[in-house]
């Protein structure tokens, strides 16, 4: 696909890490301007000195997107240096701690919800609204295998992620003929940070594994493969859907 993103402006939320590192630097090379937000600025310059040494241009946004105004001067800083929002990859994402449902503490809740519904709620209306003032985008959003299955000790987790496909389905309706396309990725269990302290000892990874029927987990770059073909010119006919990249997780 060299350079099928020349000229498209892509936003990525959770861009500091794991996936959504891999995908910035993916859309780099093949053409695309960066901006990736998130709240660790560190990690963020690190993201868009790998999109730069693949020759793509790159902007890091500090924010948090649980944070209207944050989410309001992501979107108008984009604009402001790129002139639109073709493509938003909605990656910020947090996991649980492990505990059965009724000693799961409320501050769990308000986080996941925060970050993993109301953040994502608040992102894909300030793209949405700058979509229909370009007439097309494409959106895409980073649910889970726990979004269509239960998991045990992550009641949280497992919710907020169901939540994500229903945002993804209505907003795919309720936009499908003003030329914007609302998809979500759906990983199995991938090689980040984030699985690496969930997954902390020997016994809980070998468990992990043991679901995955390919017997590996995945890496951010299938991810970030999956991404890009959600956001192309390929999957133009595609919309309201879920790809899921699970190594066969939920085909059990």
């Amino acid at each position: 696909m060299m350079g099928s993103f020349d000229g498209k402006v892509v936003l990525i939320t959770g861009g500091t890490s794991g996936i959504g590192r891999s995908t910035a630097v993916a859309f780099g090379k093949e053409g695309a301007a960066v901006v990736v937000t998130g709240r660790r600025e560190a990690e963020g310059a690190e993201t868009v000195r790998q999109v730069e040494a693949v020759g793509a241009k790159a902007l890091f946004i500090q924010g948090d997107v649980q944070v209207a105004a944050d989410v309001e001067k992501m979107v108008s800083a984009t604009v402001a240096k790129f002139g639109a929002v073709d493509i938003a990859f909605n990656n910020a994402g947090v996991e649980d701690p492990v505990a059965p449902f009724h000693l799961q503490a409320e501050s769990t809740y308000d986080r996941g919800f925060g970050v993993n519904v109301k953040g994502l709620w608040l992102s894909m209306q300030a793209e949405i609204k700058q979509m229909l003032i370009q007439g097309k985008g494409s959106i895409i959003n980073t649910t889970s295998v726990a979004g269509v299955i239960g998991f045990s000790y992550n009641g949280v987790y497992t919710a907020t992620k169901h939540a994500v496909i229903g945002f993804t389905k209505t907003a795919a309706l309720e936009y499908a003929k003003q030329g914007i396309r609302v998809n979500a990725v759906a990983p199995g269990a991938i090689e980040t940070d984030m699985i690496n302290r969930f997954a902390s000892d020997d016994a809980t990874r070998q468990m992990i594994l043991s679901m995955h029927p390919m017997g590996r987990m995945g890496h951010p770059d299938e991810i970030a493969s999956a991404v890009l073909w959600l956001a192309s010119d390929g999957a133009g006919f595609v919309t309201g859907t879920t790809l899921f990249v699970d190594g066969g997780f939920t085909a059990s």
